[in-house]
């Protein structure tokens, strides 16, 4: 196991334009991204899109709401589309502050209302602070992705 590469697999009981149409509308992922409120310089969504992910401590108040410093507490994800291929595949490259890397996301049918949803980021970091970020973004990926797959289906 290597400690940059995060990996998640789900099952969706959905067609796979339905849940490409619902993945890629960036906005909504707020609703289901744990703690994580989510938004896009471009539509319609294609290579060079920007799309800006605030997760932290009261993220639907970022960047700030009522001069609260407690919307600041958290980290803002740049990212860029670098391949878009609907409605299987979109790769982004993470160049914000702190979280650098490359993301994935790709669905495969199963059958005509069944869905194979990979996700999947290589980020850079010390080994120490993979190691110990490791298990909370695994877990909050997963119950993330179970929170879409329940909103789909």
């Amino acid at each position: 196991m290597e400690l940059s590469k995060f990996s998640v697999t789900i099952e969706i009981d959905s067609d796979i334009e339905t849940v490409w149409e619902k993945l890629t509308d960036w906005e909504s992922q707020s609703n289901w991204m744990l703690l994580t409120k989510v938004w896009s310089q471009r539509t319609p969504n294609s290579i060079g899109s920007k799309i800006f992910a605030f997760t932290g401590i009261f993220p639907k108040r970022f960047p700030i709401e009522n001069n609260s410093k407690f919307a600041r507490i958290g980290i803002l994800d740049v990212m860029e589309i670098t391949e878009w291929k609907p409605p299987t595949f979109c790769k982004v490259l993470h160049s914000g502050k702190v979280i650098k890397g490359i993301g994935t996301f790709e669905l495969s049918k199963i059958s005509d209302h069944r869905i194979r949803f990979h996700w999947y980021e290589e980020i850079k970091a010390p080994a120490l602070v993979l190691v110990l970020i490791r298990p909370g973004i695994l877990l909050s990926v997963r119950y993330s992705l179970w929170r879409f797959a329940r909103s789909v289906a």
